[in-house]
């Protein structure tokens, strides 16, 4: 017999991907200039120079063995050290290479992290914070554990910890945290983070166990102006970190990330071993190699945000301009549009029949009436979309 749920996940794509398939249809069609597909947050802007050579160098070695071969479980020794002297550099940490686990990207922490807070299977609750990237529902739920949503604050994309609060049960064992934002591209601010960690910790004491944050950190280094994203762990002890190269070296395709479960943690010796256990059930151990030697040599590397950034500053400009609401985009490569007929699903189909344009409807968040726009596309794209976005809102709105 086929398990009915992985049956059900392996058959219907997200809408995210279904709307790229139709772009990529719809391209050989009307030509893909014609087509302005906002859907995937696909890094746009090169690897740093230094990646790409550190690629070459590593590949010219001639111990095939020390570039293809198996690591440790949980990553080189050289390569934790490196990661955690970066950290400890940068966010005044003492993180050592014991705290880490490499992973093959953000996706397979998140999922080990999951599977390691679930004490009682079908009873532990994880909270994810809408709107929020819609893996967080299939990595929760086919890992043992009930997902608990916090309503989005539509006001400011903060995070509502008056929903927190009244939603915290016994059987809490984490929220997770993604900031900045996919999809709203807002940075949740520190005073948000220390009022949450106040909420945690007295809730974490009626209850007698721990309530972790698991820090979904894709984009920490996708910041713009004066604005940083706060290191959790330096706000909140009990906090997980789950990392991915995937957009800060504009690395997504080469799935290389770790955990992080800092001393600081309540239990933190059994709670990485159970990462370590979950990855091992999941088969998510040795990283790969090269990629993991790449890591060593260029995690003090940083992206160049200046495309990101203009990107940013023309899309919002255009569309507030035109009368659309956004929540602030200082983070990530995303902008969270408001749908002006008030119907994400209703503008997304109308804009993708009537001019190409590939939008996604926040339903797919769980945040009804808004719509991701991923700008990590080209500027130009953006600037012939934008007469579609005008016909729309003076339609629709």
């Amino acid at each position: 017999m086929i398990n009915q749920t992985m049956e059900q996940l392996g058959s219907s794509p997200s809408v995210i991907r279904e709307l790229f398939a139709y772009g990529l249809t719809q391209a050989k069609i009307v030509g893909p200039e014609n087509v302005f597909d906002y859907t995937l947050g696909n890094p746009s802007i090169p690897a740093p120079t230094k990646v790409n050579q550190a690629i070459c160098d590593i590949l010219t070695d001639t111990d095939s063995i020390a570039v293809h071969g198996y690591s440790m479980a949980g990553g080189f020794d050289t390569t934790r050290t490196a990661i955690a002297d970066n950290l400890n550099r940068r966010f005044g940490t003492s993180v050592t290479a014991q705290n880490l686990f490499i992973t093959c990207g953000a996706a397979p922490a998140l999922i080990s992290v999951i599977k390691a807070l679930s004490a009682e299977p079908g009873q532990s609750e994880i909270m994810a914070v809408a709107p929020y990237f819609p893996e967080y529902r299939p990595f929760v739920e086919n890992n043992g554990c009930k997902l608990v949503v916090i309503p989005a604050d539509c006001q400011n994309f903060q995070i509502d910890l008056k929903e927190v609060e009244a939603r915290l049960t016994i059987d809490t064992q984490a929220i997770i945290i993604n900031s900045p934002n996919n999809p709203s591209g807002v940075v949740y601010t520190e005073e948000t983070l220390k009022s949450l960690a106040e909420i945690l910790t007295t809730k974490a004491q009626v209850y007698g166990h721990p309530i972790y944050i698991i820090a979904d950190e894709p984009y920490r280094e996708l910041t713009y102006g004066n604005v940083k994203a706060p290191f959790i762990p330096t706000i909140y002890d009990n906090t997980i970190v789950c990392y991915s190269w995937s957009k800060s070296l504009s690395l997504p395709g080469e799935r290389i990330g770790y955990v992080l479960v800092p001393d600081s943690c309540e239990n933190a010796k059994a709670l990485y071993n159970g990462v370590a256990g979950a990855a091992r059930a999941g088969g998510h151990v040795c990283a790969p190699t090269l990629l993991q030697k790449v890591i060593e040599r260029c995690v003090d590397e940083m992206p160049d945000l200046q495309a990101y950034d203009e990107n940013r500053i023309l899309l919002y400009d255009s569309l507030t301009q035109m009368g659309y609401h956004c929540a602030k985009p200082d983070g990530a490569f995303y902008l969270f549009v408001k749908a002006p007929n008030g119907d994400g699903r209703a503008f997304s189909e109308t804009a993708k029949m009537k001019y190409n344009l590939l939008v996604v409807p926040g339903e797919e968040f769980e945040c009804p009436g808004y719509l991701r726009v991923s700008y990590c596309v080209s500027n130009d794209m953006i600037r012939r979309s934008l007469p579609a976005f005008q016909k729309l809102i003076d339609t629709l709105g």
